[in-house]
């Protein structure tokens, strides 16, 4: 998978900014002017981005729900287009790919547990769609690995994960965990062993 290596753009700077601080302080404990002052613009100046803060959310959760469910659809067809891929290979590669999210957009995560209700219903029922196809991906990768997984209780222990991988921001401040590398690498270990253990 490609990884991007241009500058942000100051639309994406925005968004970033917004999300660290609803995450800190909660959607209404934010202002625009202090959004705006973080990306060194006025909060007015904000408006030729987006209308105004609940674009800002809706583009945020949305965004993030569309981003892993291509980045997983991504390692399905680059797994099948390999012509050596394995379930187990494949079953590793979203695992890696999700504790990447769940490393690097911690604030994100914070955000989809507090402030999903205040979607629009259009938004918000986007964001449910998207999450279910995210996991049916999830599904079908498992099955085909432990191929005598009942599909409930696979989709039972894909959900369970997400909670274990999603859990970052309660593991304490960033420099109180013991690294990017180590922490992705124990992840990774209950990851797998959630599922070996549901199939045992």
């Amino acid at each position: 998978m490609t990884t991007r290596t241009d500058a942000p753009t100051r639309r994406e700077q925005i968004l970033k900014e917004a999300a660290r601080l609803f995450a800190e302080r909660g959607f209404h404990g934010v202002g625009v002017d202090e959004i705006g002052a973080a990306v060194g613009i006025s909060g007015p100046g904000l408006y030729r981005h987006f209308p105004g803060k609940d674009a800002m959310l809706a583009e945020l959760l949305v965004g993030i729900s569309e981003r892993l469910l291509a980045g997983g659809q991504l390692r399905v067809t680059e797994d099948a287009t390999s012509g050596d891929g394995s379930p187990e290979t494949l079953l590793d590669a979203l695992i890696e790919g999700h504790i990447d999210f769940a490393l690097d957009d911690r604030p994100l995560i914070t955000l989809h547990d507090r402030e999903l209700d205040r979607l629009r219903d259009t938004d918000r029922k986007r964001v449910r769609r998207l999450q279910r196809e995210y996991v049916e991906l999830w599904v079908e990768v498992v099955r085909a690995r432990y191929p005598l997984l009942p599909e409930s209780e696979a989709r039972a222990t894909v959900h369970a994960v997400f909670g274990l991988l999603n859990s970052t921001p309660h593991l304490g401040r960033p420099g109180a965990l013991p690294g990017r590398t180590a922490t992705a690498a124990l992840l990774h270990r209950l990851a797998r062993g959630a599922f070996d253990a549901a199939a045992s």
